[in-house]
């Protein structure tokens, strides 16, 4: 896996993992993030020419063009983005709408280390804060576990998902309800 460009606020790096606002000039440290984690985690096992498709405009993340950069840019942008960083570096991004969690990607090895979780909390606060009562998510096949620890459930069977050209990644539905506990 290629380096993540460093994208820095200019404050002094302690180490410790801060989530924060996604700014214009994070998408190439984003589009590298998204590329990286998604076809690591999640396009493995597909076929090349499927896994390019699914893709998207990601599959040019690395790619100087100013139409490609546009359109990563296009791409990642949702109402609401948060990003965690890390010593100056971009190692997990969520995206998303009131009620709906777009996605999510944390660097491979940036797992297991609560990033994923703040990220996901930042955001049902700032969902919750909007008058939200429900959150959905298409969850990757991948990231159902940690969706079922972070209280959410299946909403329905396993489905096929089509996006950017691509087809046949599968995902599972899956929905919280802001303010139940975990276990109710």
């Amino acid at each position: 896996m290629s380096e993540v460009p460093v994208v820095s606020d200019g404050a002094p790096s302690t180490g410790k993992t801060g989530i924060r606002r996604y700014r214009d000039s994070d998408a190439q440290a984003v589009g590298w993030l998204i590329a990286d984690t998604f076809s690591e985690f999640n396009l493995s096992s597909a076929a090349a020419e499927e896994r390019d498709l699914l893709l998207g405009p990601f599959l040019h993340a690395r790619s100087l063009e100013k139409d490609h950069q546009a359109a990563i840019a296009q791409a990642i942008r949702s109402e609401m983005v948060f990003v965690a960083e890390c010593a100056g570096e971009i190692v997990g991004v969520l995206r998303g709408r009131p009620a709906r969690l777009g996605s999510l990607f944390v660097r491979g090895d940036h797992h297991r280390r609560g990033i994923a979780r703040r990220l996901v909390a930042r955001f049902e606060q700032e969902c919750t804060l909007q008058g939200g009562t429900v959150i959905k998510v298409a969850a990757t096949l991948y990231a159902v576990p940690f969706y079922l620890e972070m209280g959410y459930r299946r909403t329905t069977g396993v489905r096929a998902y089509r996006g950017f050209g691509g087809s046949g990644l599968l995902y599972q539905p899956m929905k919280k309800i802001l303010g139940r506990e975990e276990g109710s």
